[in-house]
């Protein structure tokens, strides 16, 4: 691999201004914490006193999970010990259960911190969780720019908040 150092380019970069929720724009995280349904409009799956579940609504693959805090936070460091470890300790959970409902043959699990890293709400921090399948992305995905999802959204997340009531 070959690489092209431009350390000018550090400038440039760190003159752009914080752009992340833009002034009108809505938190869909806080707004699914603070609502007390679990539907197929905020699309969560649990909520406890400090995180929440729900499903991504534009998926990777069917059973594509956020696990949030339900604070608006959205600096890792900000994260204190006990939500950490409840992050972790539900990142696990979800694991069993996606194993149990979709048996994928591995996960992609990370968080996207900030917009350049691809966080498409870089305010508040969430980790994703991606079941996968061997040849879960193939011509369609490929050549088409389309990615099959073979379950409705609703139909996944009755299956999984089914499954995490059991665990209460």
């Amino acid at each position: 691999m070959k690489h092209l150092w431009s350390p000018w380019r550090s400038k440039y970069i760190s003159s752009f201004k914080n752009t992340d929720i833009n002034e009108g724009e809505s938190c869909f995280i806080c707004e699914a914490a603070m609502n007390k349904d679990m539907n197929e409009d905020n699309l969560v799956v649990f909520k406890n006193k400090l995180i929440l579940i729900l499903l991504n609504k534009y998926p990777y693959n069917a059973g594509h999970l956020l696990i949030a805090p339900r604070e608006h936070i959205g600096n890792i460091n900000e994260l204190n010990i006990e939500l950490m470890n409840e992050i972790n300790i539900y990142i696990k959970s979800s694991i069993n259960i996606l194993d149990q409902l979709f048996m994928p043959q591995g996960y992609n699990i990370g968080a996207n911190l900030g917009r350049v890293a691809g966080a498409g709400l870089p305010d508040h921090i969430h980790y994703h969780i991606v079941p996968r399948w061997s040849g879960d992305t193939n011509f369609m995905t490929t050549v088409s720019d389309i990615k099959v999802i073979s379950e409705q959204i609703e139909d996944t997340r009755i299956k999984i908040a089914n499954e995490f009531e059991l665990l209460r």
